[in-house]
């Protein structure tokens, strides 16, 4: 069962190596959703998702990797998902609110390096 659940931190880590590569492949499509910067945020947005995979994978600075998304998610909840949540539209704001959770969870509890944030 433990080897179970040691791939749940791969399969919070893979859906968000796809989705950096989404931003990249419908930059375009999704360059109207950022407040600010429009195609370039769609762009480092991807980056940050794609780093985040990469240093999950690695074991290399992790915990900072997670922290950091985490952040971006709750921005993302303010800025981007909060105004159509009131409005009813409350599945974007729900799913970043939870991925934002799993990023948190996996920083304090199953990150390898500690070194850059204890």
């Amino acid at each position: 069962m433990n080897a179970l659940l040691g791939l749940g931190k791969y399969l919070f880590a893979l859906p968000m190596a796809i989705f950096g590569v989404l931003h990249f492949m419908n930059a375009e499509g999704m360059a109207g959703m950022p407040p600010i910067g429009g195609t370039i945020a769609v762009y480092l947005v991807g980056v940050a998702l794609i780093a985040f995979a990469v240093s999950v994978f690695l074991g290399k600075m992790d915990k900072l990797a997670a922290v950091l998304l985490a952040a971006m998610l709750l921005l993302f909840v303010v800025f981007i998902h909060l105004k159509p949540a009131m409005a009813g539209d409350m599945g974007g704001l729900l799913k970043d609110l939870a991925l934002a959770g799993g990023a948190l969870m996996y920083a304090q509890n199953l990150a390898k390096d500690k070194s850059v944030i204890g």
